[in-house]
């Protein structure tokens, strides 16, 4: 065994801390989400290529934090899947809430890059649409292999699944304080509402990292839940509702539903499989 394995949780947070100092510099200096390409991509890149230091370091290989090959056709299908169809009752559920109300709506296919404020720079074009698919293939291999993968099998080392389960998506939620951050720095957001918004953004990131975590611990591999997150954060980008007074008004509300619907979804049968397995190991004793 690796020696850094012995301190797994000293290592967690060094890796974390790097991870987020090059997350903060793009965010801050570099900005490539203000740019034509939309998307902070440099510090995931950086951190993939991190995760894979770690995994030599540690005398890992990819397979021992759920880059399994078995099933990534079926699992990345389940998940994209699953993804659509939650996102389908979110949309279907705004589109029902606009035309109670008498306001015409439009469904309009376009990039964008996402802001919990509101999407930035409407732009169209198949290169663009490419980059953003990339950019959310990219994001969801370095956060799903790190939070979900590399730590959660570093967790488990010193803590119990359920206490790794709820570290490792603390960790999560706090990953995305940046945008507020920046907010204040830009003086676009005042402090108050800068840490109200990172709140509501630590609170829901956390409730998705426990879901992903539930997923992966369900399928044995990532490939689910990393699908699932990628249809979560792409079609943010791409697929809008707009209506006489803008695009996508209701943003926050078709998330949050969508979001807590698959939590919901997956706390259950994360449960019902808990209980079965519970009592055949009750049943054989």
């Amino acid at each position: 065994m690796s020696a850094l394995r012995k301190r797994p949780i000293i290592f967690i947070f060094v890796f974390y801390l790097v991870c987020f100092i090059f997350r903060a510099i793009e965010y801050i200096f570099i900005r490539t989400d203000e740019s034509f390409i939309g998307e902070n991509f440099i510090h995931k890149v950086i951190g993939i290529g991190l995760l894979a230091l770690a995994l030599w370091a540690l005398q890992y290989k990819w397979g021992d934090i759920g880059f399994k090959a078995k099933g990534v056709i079926k699992w990345l299908c389940f998940g994209l899947l699953f993804g659509l169809a939650v996102y389908a009752v979110a949309y279907g559920t705004e589109i029902i809430l606009l035309l109670s109300s008498g306001s015409t709506f439009d469904l309009q296919f376009y990039v964008t890059s996402y802001s919990a404020q509101g999407n930035r720079a409407m732009e169209s074009g198949a290169l663009l649409v490419l980059i953003c698919i990339a950019g959310n293939i990219i994001n969801v291999i370095m956060e799903e292999g790190v939070f979900r993968g590399l730590f959660m099998r570093l967790g488990e080392e010193r803590f119990s699944f359920i206490k790794a389960c709820l570290f490792s998506s603390l960790l999560f939620g706090f990953w995305h304080i940046a945008q507020p951050a920046r907010n204040v720095i830009d003086g676009e957001q005042s402090l108050p509402g800068a840490l109200m918004m990172g709140l509501m953004l630590v609170g829901t990131s956390l409730l998705g990292g426990i879901q992903y975590v539930l997923l992966y611990k369900l399928t044995g591999s990532l490939w689910f839940g990393m699908a699932a997150h990628f249809v979560n954060n792409a079609i943010v980008n791409l697929l809008h509702v707009v209506t006489a007074s803008g695009a996508d008004e209701m943003q926050t509300v078709r998330i949050t539903i969508a979001q807590t619907l698959s939590c919901v979804i997956v706390i259950i049968v994360f449960l019902v499989k808990y209980m079965k397995q519970r009592k055949k190991s009750i049943s054989k004793a």
